[in-house]
């Protein structure tokens, strides 16, 4: 089963991340991790970072071992650029383009696992009724509750008073 991780917009040129995931791609997920603990570039850090998470995402969403896991690929793909201005000698001005690129990993098992299948949830059924009897001894109790809810106390009809309540009456 195939894990993939995405980390968008970093603010480093695809070129200096590729010198470093060149290094790592192929290996161990594990090996690949000792491997960027030991290197000193800048951009170990953002990929030692995606890499971990996406061995997080392998434990924990699908069940899978991190000694399993080996990196099938791993890309930089340039994101764009800061465009800038640098102004030199005789009025004259020199673009600066500061890149950032989109880094994708994808890990996959070295020995396949077997993916247990869920047990799929029992639906209930819609009642059948056949006559209006039946609905009423299914909406009955329902309704007994409601109109017990909703009739406050001490304001039940006088049987005398014909519709007048019990407070307003006087005799």
């Amino acid at each position: 089963m195939q894990v993939k991780a995405k980390l968008s917009y970093l603010r480093i040129s695809p070129k200096k991340v590729r010198l470093v995931i060149d290094l790592i791609r192929g290996l161990k997920a594990e090996e690949a991790v000792t491997q960027l603990n030991f290197l000193s570039r800048a951009a170990k850090q953002p990929v030692l970072k995606l890499l971990n998470s996406a061995i997080a995402n392998a434990e924990k969403n699908f069940n899978l071992k991190k000694d399993n896991l080996y990196i099938k690929e791993i890309r930089a793909d340039l994101a764009g650029m800061l465009k800038r201005w640098q102004p030199r000698a005789h009025g004259r001005a020199t673009p600066i383009q500061k890149k950032m690129s989109h880094l994708v990993i994808i890990l996959d098992e070295l020995v396949p696992t077997k993916v247990k299948k869920a047990k799929a949830k029992k639906e209930e059924k819609p009642i059948k009724v056949k006559s209006a009897k039946e609905i009423e001894k299914i909406i009955k109790p329902e309704r007994i509750k409601e109109e017990k809810a909703v009739k406050p106390e001490g304001h039940e009809k006088n049987e005398k008073s014909q519709g007048i309540y019990k407070e307003n009456f006087q005799p």
